[in-house]
């Protein structure tokens, strides 16, 4: 289920504290792996518990403490599928809750590019602003293939129309690379990928 969706249900609800799902573009099993976080709240503030298959068919329970938490990381092991989650929020009007997800969406419009994208691209480093690193090494706007770096939002991927996969990854990998040589820092991809470079 995408993000926003749980957010509108919490706010037709009336349950406020959800409303930061609606800055974030995916889905709830992604917010629950990377602790997906926008506009002041982060999915650790909310989640109670959530239930998991493994690759072996056993069904597990997570409480807050067993996900093990932090900056856009839990430590469920990675061959765990979340199936289910609890949040929980506090009570609220639907109308309060209606005008902090248009406020979500208007500095979302106006700092993020509006293209489909994976969102935020690379973790903070601590002391660091990915985008600011990104920008120093000269990589706003760099484009390989059908990928570019946002113009926007140098922290932004985007598919500028027919990018592959590998087109995205590698215009990630070079990007680290000139951070690397330009700053000596270490970006790690925010975005979870999946599978093997051919």
């Amino acid at each position: 289920m995408l993000d926003v969706m749980v957010a509108r249900a919490a706010q037709t609800a009336g349950i406020a504290g959800l409303a930061f799902l609606s800055g974030i573009p995916g889905t709830i099993g992604g917010a629950l792996r990377m602790n997906g976080g926008a506009y002041g709240g982060e999915t650790k503030d909310v989640f109670v518990e959530a239930r998991g298959v493994d690759r072996q068919g056993n069904m597990r329970s997570f409480s807050n403490g067993d996900m093990g938490f932090s900056y856009r990381h839990c430590s469920v092991p990675d061959d765990v599928t979340f199936t289910s989650a609890v949040f929980q929020g506090r009570a609220g009007t639907p109308e309060e809750i209606a005008a902090e997800m248009a406020a979500i969406k208007k500095k979302r419009e106006a700092s993020q590019p509006r293209n489909r994208t994976g969102g935020s691209t690379f973790k903070n480093p601590p002391g660091h602003s990915a985008w600011k690193l990104v920008d120093d090494a000269g990589c706003r706007g760099l484009t390989i293939g059908g990928a570019q770096v946002s113009e926007l939002h140098s922290n932004f991927l985007i598919n500028l129309g027919g990018a592959s996969a590998a087109d995205i990854e590698t215009l990630g990998e070079t990007v680290r690379e000139r951070v690397k040589i330009h700053s000596g820092v270490e970006l790690e991809w925010e975005i979870k990928r999946v599978g093997v470079k051919a």
